[in-house]
């Protein structure tokens, strides 16, 4: 039967395209009718980035191993299995797609298959143009709403505010050659590694390249890779399988799903297990990511930053870090100085802080005066701009500088007999803490402890 048979030009109703456009979008249309394909391909291909054709299931299996799709349109009537069969198998080998099935014969029990195996959408033939319009329409929908609300989500927990063109406030000599990096990177696909001391900003330098770059239509999608169980790192990443592990009730896409056609960055990449960086350089390599418990891999579209507050050289050296990761990483390294190497950076720093945290505290803004500005720019900034940005939100709060090095006096030391050894500890690790500017990641690595012992800690002391 021809495509003339099957589709009507007849229309109902105004078509309106899919939120966000459909130009970066690509699609797959398996069909065994080469009048079908022809229609199909000829009706979006003005309409997308990218349309190719399969005539078969074989056909189709062999393009989605070569590069992404975000949609299959699929005939249930093909040589060999049917759509719904084969749809099942490729959902259980890790296939994420949102698939439209289409078919001339159709009855209740077929529509619940269709359903079940993981089909988006389901239109009988003859269906008219509008109607294969919207249903695409609907899953481009669908799809960037998931994705947009699962980065809010994380968005929430996340306390980064971009200001200027790339981010990053001041203008000193130590930071004019990372506006300069930020710009070029921006325009190219490589993968960056990007160095410096925990809260000078490596976030914030890997969200400018991203919205500066071509991928801003999609989504970043940031990881601290230090914060996440070794155990589920895996499945986080890549996404898993339904019946993949204990308690795996359903399948699930990852974090690179999210990234598609954008960005993700990997923060504190040296903490990463070192059979996870194995399977994180073979990703970078080939392009593709396999789920966990999936049978085959699935081509992914995806820019990698990595960061890291480790010398590089030295987890080398000591077996932490991989070296072809590493090299396989830093195709160009980017390194954030310090507060401390851009001290005239802080008076600009600090009124920015002090407008954005007095907005969304709810509080007048306080005025930063010089002895206070004068203060500030002779102490050392162990935690960098985190510390200072959580300075200012305290001070903002309690109308005061709290002790944290100047500006006051220092706390006293604990002595004495009568003094006890958990009195000793809590003053030891607060210190840490509050040097580290406030990252328990980071207080955690340099008092030798696990995260969890130092989250636990914090909790018994009301912190």
């Amino acid at each position: 039967m021809s495509a003339a048979n099957h589709v009507s030009s007849e229309t109902d109703e105004p078509f309106v395209e899919a939120f966000g456009g459909w130009q970066e979008r690509s699609i797959l249309v398996v069909d065994d009718e080469p009048g079908m394909r022809s229609f199909l391909q000829r009706t979006l291909v003005s309409r997308c980035s990218r349309v190719e054709t399969a005539e078969s299931a074989e056909e189709a299996s062999v393009l989605l191993g070569q590069r992404p799709f975000d949609l299959i349109i699929l005939d249930n009537s093909l040589p060999g299995k049917s759509g719904v069969a084969w749809l099942q198998e490729m959902r259980e080998l890790g296939l994420h797609n949102d698939v439209v099935l289409i078919t001339a014969f159709a009855d209740l029990e077929t529509a619940i298959c269709a359903l079940r195996a993981g089909a988006a959408d389901f239109l009988l033939k003859p269906f008219r143009i509008n109607q294969i319009l919207s249903a695409i329409g609907r899953c481009f929908d669908r799809t960037h709403l998931r994705r947009e609300n699962f980065i809010l989500r994380r968005e929430l927990d996340c306390h980064v505010d971009l200001a200027g063109i790339d981010g990053l406030v001041g203008n000193s000599a130590a930071l004019q050659p990372i506006h300069d990096a930020i710009k070029r990177l921006a325009a190219v696909p490589s993968t960056v590694l990007i160095t410096g001391e925990s809260g000078t900003g490596k976030e914030i330098a890997a969200r400018a390249m991203h919205y500066l770059s071509k991928r801003s239509k999609n989504n970043f999608v940031p990881v601290n890779c230090g914060a996440v169980a070794p155990e589920i790192i895996e499945s986080e990443l890549f996404g898993h399988v339904k019946g993949a592990f204990s308690g795996a009730a359903s399948s699930r896409e990852g974090l690179f799903f999210y990234a598609q056609g954008g960005t993700l960055f990997l923060d504190e990449v040296g903490e990463l297990p070192l059979a996870m960086q194995v399977k994180l350089l073979r990703v970078l390599e080939e392009k593709k990511i396999r789920p966990v418990g999936a049978e085959r891999e699935i081509p992914v579209d995806v820019r990698v930053i990595a960061a890291t507050n480790r010398n590089v050289e030295e987890a080398v050296a000591q077996g932490r870090l991989r070296e072809d990761l590493y090299y396989r990483l830093n195709v160009v390294q980017v390194h954030m100085p310090s507060l401390r190497e851009r001290i005239e950076d802080i008076p600009a720093l600090a009124s920015n802080f002090v407008r954005q945290l007095s907005q969304q505290l709810g509080v007048p803004p306080q005025e930063l005066d010089s002895a206070l500005l004068a203060s500030m720019s002779s102490y050392s900034w162990p935690g960098n701009v985190r510390e200072l940005r959580n300075l200012i939100e305290r001070w903002l709060i309690l109308g005061s500088i709290p002790n944290v090095g100047f500006g006051s006096k220092p706390a006293p030391v604990l002595s004495g007999s009568d003094v006890t050894l958990d009195a000793i500890e809590k003053q030891h690790i607060l210190k840490i803490l509050t040097e580290a500017g406030g990252n328990k990641t980071e207080a955690a690595r340099r008092l030798d402890i696990a995260r969890k012992t130092l989250e636990r800690k914090c909790t018994a002391w009301g912190i």
